[in-house]
């Protein structure tokens, strides 16, 4: 007798469970192709990515201070890659720095892939500073979001 309630309780349950399983798979869109340019941590910093088959490559532009010789740093993404939602790239090391990001990439407010924030990255960054004496590193971790850049801003640059 016991082991028949169980076994509808389970059989019960699972039907719902599976049912909006189901649903919540058919609403939600899949995102094809995240190659575009991304607001990174300053208003002049850029993060551009370009994906092919999973791997991803690309550059991070990180604009400097009056006080430093080069106007902008143009870090190489190294390596990259993408599965379904998960992201991660490296960069390239200038003056004993360089960038990790692991996170996903989701819908934005955006409505239509030219629109501001149509995509988004969420996730870790973390800030890597190699020591020159002993070759250690330090790490800063920052998590963020980082907004896919419109071309209505495109056309603004």
């Amino acid at each position: 007798m016991w082991s028949l309630a169980i076994l509808w309780f389970f059989a019960g349950a699972s039907i719902p469970a599976a049912i909006l399983g189901y649903a919540s798979a058919q609403g939600a869109t899949s995102i094809d192709d995240i190659t575009g340019r991304y607001h990174f941590l300053a208003s002049d910093d850029t993060l551009g990515i370009l994906e092919e088959e999973g791997k991803l490559k690309g550059y991070l532009e990180i604009a400097q201070g009056e006080e430093e010789s080069d106007d902008v740093l143009s870090y190489e993404l190294v390596s990259g890659t993408r599965k379904n939602e998960h992201v991660e790239f490296k960069t390239n090391t200038i003056h004993r720095k360089y960038y990790r990001f692991f996170g996903k990439v989701e819908r934005g407010s955006g409505r239509q892939a030219d629109d501001p924030d149509y995509l988004q990255l969420v996730g870790d960054l973390e800030i890597v500073t190699v020591k020159g004496d002993s070759g250690q590193e330090s790490v800063e971790r920052k998590h963020l979001i980082l907004k896919g850049i419109g071309k209505s801003e495109r056309n603004e640059e």
